[in-house]
């Protein structure tokens, strides 16, 4: 199961918070739709003090003895965009929690972001980026765009590389109205086809989102002595993680994600950084929360 129950609901209180100013919203505070005496009916709510009286359903107070108040949307105009980093990378999972690996935490992540996109009536879809391909889910809204991105989720494998340059990139057509892009990967190769795309989205002006994750022992180089290691992409090579061979790993990885974060920066990217070992609500809230924070 990609997003527990517990998990889904932990997303309830969360606000997906755009920063830049998009098709009209002023304040640049994305609620998804809003409610209110818009033209779409939604539901009915009961009355509280403070609502209009022109907004109470008289028929519905003859039938039921009670207040209710009519609620409406209205299009926030904004779609929340999920892209899935499924190389085979993303198949490396934790010493300590071997059943959870990059791509079960992406996917999960990624789940509950859709959620908290659905209860916003917020369009959203899904880009899963696996074996050379894209995998492209249309925007859309409602329980079942719910049920088709899970699907789509769930059958995402760990597997190959990054599509090239040219697929990515003819694969932009959907960022022509204001989106927010919600990437997911370990990016452990930068740049690569993938953020060169996240680049690209973020200088046409859309709300662009990085969520790293890494494994604890790549964070920490506390590999088992006598593991070997190959480049799951490329097949090349294989080490083995000595105490020499830590100390070297640490200089390159703190010197690749010191490039990798300072691009972030330079183009206004707000990026998080995660250990798959770490609990998935805490990342979601603080991923979701930092351009509120900026």
């Amino acid at each position: 199961m990609l997003a527990t129950p517990a998990q889904l609901a932990q997303t309830n209180d969360l606000d997906l918070i755009i920063r830049y100013v998009l098709a009209g919203l002023g304040h640049g505070i994305h609620a998804g739709r809003e409610r209110g005496a818009g033209v779409e009916f939604s539901e009915y709510r009961a009355y509280a003090p403070g609502d209009e009286w022109r907004r109470v359903d008289w028929k519905l107070l003859a039938r039921a003895d009670r207040y209710y108040v009519r609620e409406a949307e209205r299009d926030s105009h904004v779609a929340v965009w999920l892209w899935l980093d499924a190389s085979a990378s993303m198949a490396e999972a934790s010493l300590a929690m071997p059943t959870v690996d990059k791509l079960w935490y992406a996917r999960t992540v990624l789940a509950c972001v859709a959620a908290v996109a659905q209860r916003q009536g917020d369009a959203f879809g899904l880009v899963v980026l696996s074996n050379g391909r894209v995998n492209f889910t249309p925007a859309a809204r409602g329980p079942r765009q719910m049920h088709r991105v899970l699907a789509q989720l769930s059958r995402a494998e760990a597997s190959g590389e990054l599509p090239p340059a040219e697929t990515l990139r003819a694969s932009l057509h959907f960022a022509r109205s204001p989106s927010l892009v919600c990437a997911v990967s370990d990016f452990l190769d930068f740049p690569s086809p993938m953020t060169d795309a996240l680049l690209r989205l973020r200088h046409m002006q859309h709300d662009v989102r990085a969520l790293c994750l890494q494994t604890r022992a790549e964070v920490e180089a506390s590999f088992p002595a006598n593991k070997s290691y190959r480049d799951p992409e490329q097949g090349e090579g294989v080490f083995r993680f000595g105490p020499e061979a830590q100390a070297e790993y640490r200089r390159r990885r703190d010197e690749h994600f010191a490039t990798v974060n300072a691009e972030w920066r330079k183009h206004d990217i707000r990026a998080q950084s995660a250990c798959i070992e770490d609990p998935v609500a805490s990342v979601l809230r603080a991923w979701l929360r930092q351009a509120g924070r900026a």
